[in-house]
């Protein structure tokens, strides 16, 4: 069962006082689920933030919104756990300016998707799983922009994507 935990740090300045709250909930978490941390504040995202995930064996989640940097963009990995989880996001006010119906492509996401194709490669062949999830804001249609992904991927010649074979693992697009 995936659970959601959110938490509300508007009055943070800084990653220390985020980390002052963080760190003791994380130590908490059973060790035995995933658990994975996304912060939306570009200021908070740094090498120390990372590090106290890595720690805790906590993913950061990697995400394509306007205001937060991509994975190459870091100065730092920002892998922290033996999976990743990419949330592709998009700019949802920009989007629903254009459409409130989310049957097709309306953004066109080529050079982005091509970039996270490559960042999943270099993932993956670190052996860190990789689980993605679109939304429909990211470019109008979620379906779209997975197949999206798989055709790029597809068109850079990389391995052929798999599908988990152990029952009761959650499949990824990205098992190889």
């Amino acid at each position: 069962m995936n659970r959601v935990y959110r938490a509300n740090w508007r009055r943070a300045v800084q990653t220390s006082d985020i980390l002052d709250q963080l760190i003791p909930f994380l130590e908490k978490l059973p060790k035995e689920h995933r658990f994975a941390v996304e912060i939306r504040n570009s200021d908070w995202l740094d090498a120390q933030f990372a590090c106290v995930l890595r720690d805790c064996r906590v993913a950061l989640v990697l995400q394509d919104q306007g205001w937060m940097p991509r994975p190459t963009e870091l100065s730092f990995d920002p892998i922290t756990a033996d999976w990743t989880y990419i949330r592709w996001l998009g700019d949802r006010k920009g989007i629903e300016r254009i459409t409130k119906t989310w049957d097709k492509v309306v953004v066109d996401r080529t050079n982005e998707m091509s970039g996270w194709v490559d960042v999943c490669y270099e993932t993956v062949r670190r052996g860190v799983k990789v689980f993605g999830y679109a939304n429909n804001h990211y470019a109008g249609y979620a379906p779209a922009t997975i197949q999206q992904f798989r055709d790029l991927w597809y068109a850079k010649g990389l391995p052929e994507l798999g599908r988990s074979q152990r029952k009761g693992e959650e499949t990824t697009l990205f098992d190889l």
